[in-house]
């Protein structure tokens, strides 16, 4: 049983899903709208919210996004992508697939974005999206 929720946080609202059961192989799409004020936002994928395989964080002030990982909440290594397709105020899709050994995030523009699965998941059980972003669809296949 799947369950979502949405509540206050980081900078806009945070939206949540508890028990997401999404495999290796499968797909995530997102749509959303980035805030016309937004610093930054943040998709992160786990277990819990203190072990995540997956933060990934476009930040504006740095025309950057951040990839890392959480475990037991200890950040890793980060891992930054200079390429910076995101704009405030508009509406895109991320599509994110779950490789196994990696996940690949593709970027609006088409850029692919790969960071590590270093926790070794088969299986990905949390998702929290926030920051200045409103999702607007969900879809996992």
């Amino acid at each position: 049983m799947q369950s979502a929720r949405l509540c206050e946080g980081w900078d806009k609202g945070t939206f949540e899903m508890f028990n997401l059961d999404w495999k290796v192989g499968g797909t995530m799409k997102i749509k959303g709208h980035i805030s016309e004020d937004a610093d930054r936002f943040a998709i992160n994928l786990g277990c819990k919210p203190s072990d995540l395989a997956l933060h990934f964080n476009p930040r504006f002030k740095e025309s950057v996004i951040v990839c890392n990982s959480l475990c037991s909440d200890n950040w890793q290594q980060e891992q930054r992508d200079k390429h910076f397709c995101f704009h405030k105020g508009s509406t895109v899709k991320i599509i994110i697939e779950f490789l196994g050994d990696k996940f690949v995030v593709k970027l609006p523009d088409g850029h692919e974005v790969e960071f590590p699965n270093r926790h070794g998941y088969d299986k990905i059980s949390y998702l929290n999206i926030h920051g200045g972003f409103k999702v607007t669809s969900f879809k996992v296949e």
